[in-house]
């Protein structure tokens, strides 16, 4: 699909002027304002939708098909950073949630230490 759209130099328009497919990877996913992927592919979406003339009596035009290549490459950025953002806020869960259990181990320990009685805990530092 990349190697396509490179070979045909393919450009999307945005409030910063042309870009190319490399620049999508620096989109954002949404933005108050200038560039982000969400508004490309609504632009995208919209020429698919508007593009052709409907006729009950003439054969069915197709859209563009260069137009449906577009779309398809911003979906797949779109979904590419969507899974990436999913597993960066699990993995954060994670590290959360590994931090937690480490300090109620540690808070477990002390009270398992603190409930030694004088002459394990002498033996306990003089082993140290």
């Amino acid at each position: 699909m990349f190697e396509k759209a490179t070979r045909l130099k393919i450009r999307f328009d945005s409030p910063k002027g042309q870009l190319s497919v490399e620049d999508l990877w620096d989109l954002p996913l949404t933005s108050v304002r200038g560039a982000n992927l969400d508004d490309i592919a609504r632009g995208l979406y919209l020429q698919l939708k508007s593009g052709a003339d409907v006729s009950f009596v003439n054969e069915a035009q197709k859209s563009d098909p260069t137009i449906q290549f577009k779309f398809d490459l911003v979906k797949h950025v779109i979904d590419v950073k969507l899974a990436e953002n999913a597993a960066a806020a699990a993995a954060s869960a994670n590290r959360e949630k590994k931090q937690q259990l480490l300090a109620i181990l540690a808070q477990k320990e002390n009270e398992a230490l603190a409930g030694q009685s004088i002459d394990e805990l002498r033996a306990a530092i003089a082993a140290l």
